[in-house]
């Protein structure tokens, strides 16, 4: 019988924002059917996040901090992103994987404390970091001239610095509020002249209402959530996003046809437009994973704290499984970026595909050589647009 909770969710048989001394257990004979496999599966599925998540996050930082020509402004923001990442599969996960497992919390107060408060930590900084990074794309593409005066870099720094400071900060309350509460796993039972003795357990709860917190607390808190850390950097990244893809699009429908002089012309600007719709589609990749791996555990929550439904299999399933598509998300990053960007990809083959044929990695090297040589002759044409376009393409 699985009785363990966090992250603040409330069902019916499964409350986890009432009264101590209201808090039901869901008899083994209802938990029966799916209890025993999510004991089983969670843990190996973060077993399997943390692996392919540490490695790829550590490949990507050391191929930023190793390679000078990768240190450019946007790839600042991609590392902040993957430390993000990297402090929540270190410092969560090992724990959070226990969540379905263990019938009770046996790490004590501190670590129940810390663990969500490096949930929240690391969702800050991710979800700030990719609206700052949409919008540093955004000026790059829009206005890639900008990216040549002032101080770029200066300004990347004291932008990430700001994101962890505001993160740090918003993610006080869940280390403030979150507790070990003790009850009783199964009540005191008459059967026959056989009296079942309490189990006593320890659940880590978000929103423990002994510690005389607010009635309405649970609900602003979660709705508080949803606007800072989903909806409104969710409707920034969107704009953003949707300006360079129509400007891209329509830029590339713009394209002069009646001066362009032999099949050379012709090449050149068929990879000018498909240039541009390549970053339209890299971009709205990221919004698109975003979504999924965070709109069903917002939702969840906030069903959670306002509609209370009837605790079924379904609210299990999307219970469990929007809690672990948000730890996924911990490490998709690093792969979606060897999958779209011939830079990073180039380097992760030379860390991970050491032991091929050196033709291959010399092949990756020349094509990216080719695609820097028609950079450099469009930028001696003058062709402004085409620069930021390409500009785009080599951060990620």
């Amino acid at each position: 019988m699985n009785t363990t909770a966090s992250t603040g969710e409330t069902f019916d048989g499964e409350n986890t924002t009432g009264l101590v001394e209201n808090i039901t257990v869901v008899p083994d004979v209802h938990e029966e059917p799916y209890n025993n496999l999510e004991a089983v599966l969670v843990p190996v599925l973060f077993a399997i996040i943390f692996f392919i998540g540490v490695v790829g996050n550590v490949a990507l930082i050391f191929t930023v901090l190793r390679h000078k020509s990768m240190r450019n402004t946007p790839n600042i923001f991609v590392v902040s992103l993957s430390v993000g990442d990297l402090l929540l599969l270190l410092f969560s996960v090992p724990f959070s994987s226990t969540f379905y497992t263990l019938t009770s919390w046996p790490f004590g107060e501190f670590l129940c404390k810390f663990n969500e408060y490096m949930q929240t930590l690391s969702l800050g900084v991710s979800v700030f970091t990719l609206t700052a990074l949409s919008g540093d794309r955004y000026i790059a593409i829009v206005f890639p001239m900008s990216k040549h005066t002032g101080k770029p870099t200066l300004i990347t720094l004291v932008t990430v610095v700001g994101i962890w400071i505001l993160s740090i900060a918003l993610a006080i309350p869940e280390a403030i509020t979150s507790s070990v509460v003790y009850v009783d796993g199964r009540p005191q039972e008459a059967m026959g002249n056989t009296t079942v003795v309490p189990e006593i357990l320890a659940i880590c709860m978000i929103y423990p209402m002994d510690t005389n917190l607010p009635i309405w607390y649970p609900k602003a808190h979660s709705m508080f959530r949803f606007s800072v850390f989903f909806f409104i950097p969710l409707i920034i990244i969107a704009l953003f996003y949707v300006l360079m893809a129509r400007i891209l699009i329509i830029s590339s429908r713009a394209l002069p046809c009646e001066s362009v002089k032999g099949s050379a012309m012709n090449q050149q600007q068929k990879r000018q437009i498909q240039a541009r719709l390549k970053v339209a589609k890299v971009v709205l990749s990221f919004v698109v994973i975003f979504i999924v791996c965070w709109l069903p555990r917002h939702l969840s929550i906030l069903a959670s704290n306002y509609a209370q439904p009837e605790y079924n299999l379904f609210w299990h399933v999307l219970k469990i499984t929007s809690f672990c598509l948000t730890y996924i998300y911990s490490c998709v990053n690093p792969y979606a970026l060897y999958l779209l960007s011939s830079q990073f990809r180039k380097y992760y083959n030379r860390y991970f595909l050491c032991c091929c044929p050196k033709a291959s990695y010399v092949g990756l090297a020349g094509a990216e050589s080719t695609a820097m040589y028609h950079f450099n002759s469009t930028v001696r044409r003058g062709s402004t647009t085409y620069t930021g376009v390409v500009h785009s393409q080599s951060m990620c």
